[in-house]
């Protein structure tokens, strides 16, 4: 079971990027997808999420607007799509998934609730 996160690199503010999340092991349409970030001196904060019940997205008021969650059935994959990029969104990017039931509505912004963690990729945001 893994999950395998790509796609960062260097992006131009009010550029774009796209990142990938790849799943092995397990069928990813049955599980809850986060995307959770960690820049550099602060503490890993939520950034998105996708259902697994209601297909819903969800985003942190930070990147809302800017950022789509989506996934492919087909390639078993998830994608945060990244526009209008900011030098506030350095930081380094994980995916997350679970399928486990949660008792509160919110949960998806607890990374503790999370099973499946994917390695991480590094974004910057510079000129």
């Amino acid at each position: 079971v893994q999950l395998q996160a790509s796609g960062g690199g260097l992006g131009q503010p009010g550029g774009s990027l796209r990142l990938s999340c790849a799943a092995s092991g397990f069928t990813l349409d049955s599980y809850g997808v986060g995307w959770f970030r960690q820049a550099p001196g602060k503490e890993r904060e939520w950034v998105s999420f996708s259902s697994r019940d209601d297909g819903r997205p969800y985003y942190a008021d930070s990147v809302k607007g800017r950022f789509t969650i989506s996934r492919d059935s087909a390639k078993n994959t998830a994608y945060l799509q990244m526009n209008s990029l900011k030098s506030q969104d350095t930081a380094v990017y994980y995916c997350t998934a679970d399928g486990s039931y949660h008792a509160y509505s919110t949960w998806y912004k607890d990374e503790k609730e999370y099973t499946y963690w994917g390695q991480g990729t590094l974004v910057t945001v510079s000129s």
